[in-house]
């Protein structure tokens, strides 16, 4: 046998073993396929397969469509698979759509799928909220409490609500989340509690709460239609108005306490400034009766004074140091 039969038959043994394996690998996907009237050919498999699209789910949701009346070729769910979405939760939302009788087409699935990833939600999830509606806790569970808002009278007022939201397809790509549907319920209940003139008014009618709220349209440009709010909790709480008032008070205190120290302190300095000034005025007048012996021996100096003078003014000292010491003035003796 010559070499180029040799080759020939070598070339076609690989071909035979190539065309054996991907037999063996897709029998079964095709033979399932072909069994529930929904076809996929050989090569359609293969092209997949080099493109790096798992066949047995995209066919098996293929399969899954077709059987629930909706018509959809591979190429759209490959193509859906590579943006990275999720082939089979799109296929159960389209039956679960369609068996509730929602109008929802595949490219909406699609894009509503591709909106939902990394969030935690598929669009399985967001058809059956649209079909049943779910609850969400306002404010939301792990956070505070409760909404803690103030009436006119300065009593607070507060309050735990339940909201029940309904999936608004049309507007789920794109529109904001729960989160925003939390925000904007809390905000309203705020501003209703804070135009009621009292606390009263808002344990009397709490329903007051959540009309005033619903009529507001806080379901605008979000994913959810809003059905009901309603206000599970209503307690009373601190008195805010006179803790207000009282801290008011505290601070004019201490206000009234700083401006009464700077007049003290005010006070204070010019007491101690009169106090040198007289000192000043003291220090002055020993100074000036120091130059009267000086003015006196210069007028005996001169002749301007006697020693008669001397005597006589002496005398009259004595005089007046005697007449002070009978009145009993210490003051005008020491003078």
């Amino acid at each position: 046998m010559s070499p180029l039969v040799l080759l020939l038959v070598g070339i076609c043994f690989v071909v035979g073993l190539v065309i054996v394996l991907v037999l063996f690998n897709f029998v079964g996907i095709w033979v399932r396929a072909k069994v529930a009237n929904a076809p996929v050919s050989m090569l359609t498999m293969v092209a997949m397969r080099l493109r790096g699209v798992p066949v047995a789910p995209v066919v098996d949701a293929r399969i899954t469509a077709l059987k629930a009346g909706i018509e959809v070729s591979t190429d759209p769910l490959e193509a859906h698979y590579l943006a990275g979405g999720n082939v089979q939760q799109v296929i159960l939302a389209l039956i679960a759509a369609r068996k509730a009788g929602i109008v929802l087409d595949f490219n909406r699935a699609c894009a509503i799928d591709l909106a939902t990833k990394g969030t935690g939600k598929t669009v399985l999830e967001a058809v059956r909220t649209s079909i049943n509606p779910k609850v969400i806790d306002c404010p939301a569970e792990g956070g505070r409490a409760s909404i803690d808002a103030v009436a006119k009278d300065g009593i607070g007022v507060r309050v735990r609500a339940r909201v029940t939201v309904r999936s608004h397809l049309d507007r789920f790509v794109g529109g904001a989340t729960e989160e925003t549907i939390i925000a904007r319920v809390g905000e309203g209940i705020v501003s209703a509690i804070g135009s009621s003139n009292s606390y009263k008014e808002v344990l009397e009618n709490p329903d007051r709460i959540s009309k005033t709220v619903l009529a507001k349209g806080l379901d605008s440009n979000t994913a959810f239609e809003i059905l009901s709010i309603d206000i599970a909790d209503v307690d009373v709480g601190d008195n805010i108005g006179a803790k207000l008032q009282a801290e008011q008070a505290e601070a004019d205190k201490r206000v009234a306490q700083a401006r009464a120290e700077v007049r003290r302190a005010a006070a204070v300095a010019a007491e101690q400034e009169m106090l040198a000034r007289t000192q000043e005025m003291r220090a002055k007048v020993v100074e000036a009766e120091a130059q009267v012996p000086q003015a006196m021996a210069e007028a005996f100096r001169n002749g301007n004074f006697g020693v008669m003078d001397y005597v006589r003014m002496k005398n009259l000292e004595s005089d007046t140091q005697m007449r002070a010491s009978i009145a009993g003035n210490p003051g005008e003796e020491k003078r």
